[in-house]
């Protein structure tokens, strides 16, 4: 891929950045709205507020409905069936659009997306364990990925399940987790800086069960990410409210990090700033390097899709939900390109 395509990457998730930025300030408008405080407080004062409540069935008792909750799923439905018989402008509610549940689900197709994606993850598991030798140095970061990926899938559909303030701190967290996590394991790969077995005497061969040596540049790496990750835990979790302004800017920032060391990875190899593989020049690049370019590509403009948010199709798929369906083939086409990294023939007398 040319250097100048690959700057307009770099531009392109600045540019999303801000756009993440202006979307979180824009405040819901239609719980604010006086007709939907005023249907609230009728169906609340008519079904709840009396003697005996409405009786929900078991999946909303399940998922932590409650009567008031109720209120505001109805009253947002109403009003949005009046604002499209007037054609005017279908409103956010609570920071989401207005979704038909299924059971006690409130966003049935990010659920299934989510769902998607978690088994996307568990097959690059099985690949990973069936396509790269136990020796290997990176295999063990790259099972670890998976495994920050599946746990970050499992909370994303427990939150579409039921938006509630601990089940969106999971989501929140986990996604942060795994990202963070990528971003790890790629500057380990590309800089090499994986643990190194212990080398022994000249004559001697390295001994199978001796534990690879960190080096201190690992360990400091490693220590930092713990650092931040923690950070941004403790800071979220002491504000009075959730500031989403800085966690989408947080992990963008990741992102954006990641996606830019791997285009580093894929430069031209006249263009070459790091070793892609041990024991081989710079100027070493294996045809399927470029892959990673277009995996970043690929990635922006699934970003791009969730910024650029719509009303959901039939209140069931929005952009977000459509974002989610399209990490799947992603995800599954990423852990191909790793285990295409980590079979070079380049790495042969490494092992972990």
């Amino acid at each position: 891929m040319k250097v100048s395509t690959q700057k307009s990457f770099l531009q392109f998730h600045r540019f999303l950045i801000f756009l993440a930025l202006v979307q979180i300030a824009n405040a819901s408008l239609g719980d604010r709205s006086p007709e939907f405080e005023q249907c609230l407080t009728q169906c609340n004062a008519e079904q709840c507020n009396i003697s005996k409540p409405i009786s929900l069935p078991l999946p909303m008792q399940v998922t932590g409905w409650t009567c008031m909750d109720i209120c505001k799923y109805d009253c947002m439905h109403a009003i949005t069936d009046r604002n499209i018989e007037r054609d005017t402008a279908i409103l956010q509610y609570y920071g989401k659009w207005p979704f038909w549940r299924f059971g006690g689900i409130q966003e049935p197709a990010s659920v299934a997306f989510s769902l998607f994606n978690l088994w996307s993850h568990l097959e690059g598991v099985r690949k990973i364990r069936e396509h790269v030798a136990k020796t290997h140095p990176m295999r063990s970061y790259y099972l670890w990925g998976a495994y920050m990926s599946i746990n970050a899938w499992i909370w994303s559909s427990v939150f579409h399940t039921r938006d509630l303030p601990a089940t969106e701190k999971l989501d929140y967290f986990s996604a942060a987790l795994a990202i963070l996590y990528a971003l790890y394991y790629t500057a380990i790969r590309l800089f090499h800086i994986y643990p190194q077995p212990e080398r022994l005497r000249l004559t001697a061969a390295p001994d199978s069960t001796s534990r690879p040596r960190r080096s201190i540049t690992h360990k400091v790496w490693s220590y930092l990410c713990s650092l931040i990750f923690l950070g941004h835990i403790i800071y979220l979790t002491l504000l009075p409210r959730f500031d989403y302004t800085y966690n989408m800017a947080f992990n963008l920032t990741l992102g954006l990090s990641h996606n830019a060391l791997w285009l580093v990875y894929s430069l031209p190899a006249g263009f070459s700033l790091i070793q892609r593989f041990p024991s081989k020049p710079k100027n070493y690049h294996p045809p399927f390097v470029y892959k990673a370019s277009i995996f970043v590509g690929l990635t922006t403009a699934a970003t791009a899709l969730e910024l650029f948010d719509f009303p959901p199709w039939g209140r069931v798929i929005d952009a977000h939900a459509l974002w989610h369906l399209s990490t799947v083939p992603l995800s599954l086409w990423w852990y191909d390109f790793l285990i295409e990294d980590a079979s070079d023939s380049s790495w042969k007398g490494q092992r972990g």
